[in-house]
């Protein structure tokens, strides 16, 4: 004789008592995500926003319906916290999601050049936290420049090159070629500045990729300008912080920290020096934060 197991799907528990959902709750949980779109919102500054953590921080029921509902609009709660406020991410379905091919496309005219913008925000990423220990410390602030992105970005498709040189691949540009390695051979051969008549910083340089991709970031809450030394300097924000934790196990940003340009390996050191660095077409005071 055999025994019978039942295989169908538990019922559901049952909600307790004075658990039920009501119109003003779900429009409450839709006001936090609303927040949590804002991303230049700080929590401190708004009372409805600071009673609404509040909220999703001791009512569990609460928390579990601003969970569903960012879920339903496609997006993903990163953290909920009196620093952060509401930080989510768009998942790649989501209407929300910002694809690099629009991104390049409203940034230049030249939507070919998507993969020199994506490797911008790659650097970013990696220059803002070049070491776990950074990307973990909530108290941490990362801080960039745009000629010093440009110049790491520089250095990196300098340990490319060597890479490619040394395992016998073709080193000339392959416009057309995605990832990570057609983006350096691009990069390298493109301007730093340029030149304008009236002294402006192409859209199309080098910097100029960088300075969009900066400005992108600030309009999004995930940086902060804090002057205009070195093309502009910015510092990072809790929802940067959380942002790049989030996309930490990136391919491509992983490639990028194995150059050895960012040693991220053992945490004991930040950015190294390239070996010979004047023919890397570096703009003026690039401001690169190099450490020993």
């Amino acid at each position: 004789m055999t025994e019978h197991v039942d295989r169908s799907e538990p019922e559901p528990a049952a909600p307790p008592a004075g658990s039920t959902v009501t119109p003003a709750d779900a429009a409450d949980a839709a006001r936090l995500v609303a927040f949590g779109l804002q991303p230049k919102l700080a929590p401190a500054r708004d009372q409805e926003y600071t009673e609404l953590l509040r909220r999703y921080r001791d009512d569990p029921a609460f928390a579990r319906l601003a969970d569903a509902v960012a879920a339903g609009l496609g997006l993903v709660v990163l953290e909920v916290s009196p620093r952060a406020g509401m930080a989510v991410t768009a998942a790649e379905d989501s209407v929300f999601a910002v694809r690099m091919g629009d991104y390049a496309r409203r940034t230049a005219a030249d939507s070919g050049d998507r993969f020199l913008h994506g490797l911008a925000h790659l650097a970013v990423a990696a220059l803002a936290f070049p070491r776990p220990e950074d990307l973990a410390d909530d108290s941490y602030i990362g801080r960039v420049t745009v000629n010093g992105v440009d110049a790491f970005v520089r250095q990196a498709c300098r340990r490319l090159e060597e890479r490619a040189e040394e395992q016998g691949e073709n080193t000339d540009p392959a416009t057309g070629a995605p990832g990570l390695e057609a983006a350096w051979r691009i990069w390298a051969r493109r301007s730093a500045t340029g030149a304008t008549k009236d002294a402006r910083r192409p859209a199309a340089s080098t910097t100029g990729i960088v300075a969009k991709a900066l400005a992108f970031l600030t309009d999004s809450g995930f940086l902060q300008r804090t002057g205009d030394d070195n093309g502009g300097t910015y510092r990072t924000t809790a929802r940067y912080q959380l942002q790049v934790r989030d996309m930490a196990g990136n391919a491509a940003l992983t490639e990028l920290l194995e150059l050895g340009v960012v040693p991220v390996t053992d945490g004991t050191a930040t950015l190294l020096p390239a070996e010979d660095t004047e023919d890397l077409d570096l703009v003026a005071d690039a401001g690169l934060p190099f450490h020993s």
